[in-house]
């Protein structure tokens, strides 16, 4: 079984970037299983945490469930032109200490997405940068872009237009391809 963590950057209980998530999780063949892993939770990176061996509980956590994981996906907002703050803490929680980074040569893939036209562009290439720092094998295409993405959801939080199922069918397996050649 190939575990896929979904790492999602925004907080907000009605959170378009956590609905999305959840309709792309169900785009993953058999053999895939996907874990929402929660980075909300967090505190703020201090490396005296593991200079002075105190490092908090939800930052052990969240670095062992890490190292389970296969491949991350990222689904995220754009907040001014960037990656949200609590998206990069979890990445810096992760690349620590120095060596024992929970990133290395995991496939990753990034949807950004945006209530308006821009689709989060900023902050899908600004992802990108850390990421190649990481170590991560990024997919580099199809890029995953979503505009207007409170009209792409219904009521129930459901992607309904065919064209957008499609495209995003299309960008999971690109993924799934991806992750299958670091796993051989």
């Amino acid at each position: 079984m190939v575990r896929v963590g979904i790492l999602v950057g925004s907080l907000r209980r009605e959170s378009f970037s956590k609905k999305i998530a959840a309709n792309v999780a169900e785009l993953f063949p058999n053999g895939f299983e996907t874990a929402f892993v929660e980075i909300g939770n967090l505190p703020l990176y201090n490396q005296d945490f593991d200079d002075d061996h105190d490092v908090p509980a939800e930052m052990t956590a969240f670095r062992s469930t890490m190292k389970e994981i296969d491949a991350v996906l990222f689904v995220t907002p754009e907040y001014n032109r960037s990656i949200p703050a609590v998206l990069k803490n979890a990445l810096d929680v992760g690349s620590r200490p120095y060596g024992s980074s929970v990133w290395d040569e995991k496939p990753a893939a990034i949807i950004s997405q945006s209530p308006g036209n821009i689709s989060g562009f900023g902050a899908n290439h600004h992802l990108r940068q850390p990421l190649v720092f990481l170590n991560m094998p990024v997919l580099q295409q199809p890029e995953a872009y979503l505009a207007n993405s409170a009209e792409l959801l219904n009521e129930n939080g459901e992607i309904t237009n065919e064209g957008t199922i499609q495209f995003l069918q299309t960008f999971v397996d690109a993924f799934v391809d991806l992750i299958k050649r670091y796993q051989a």
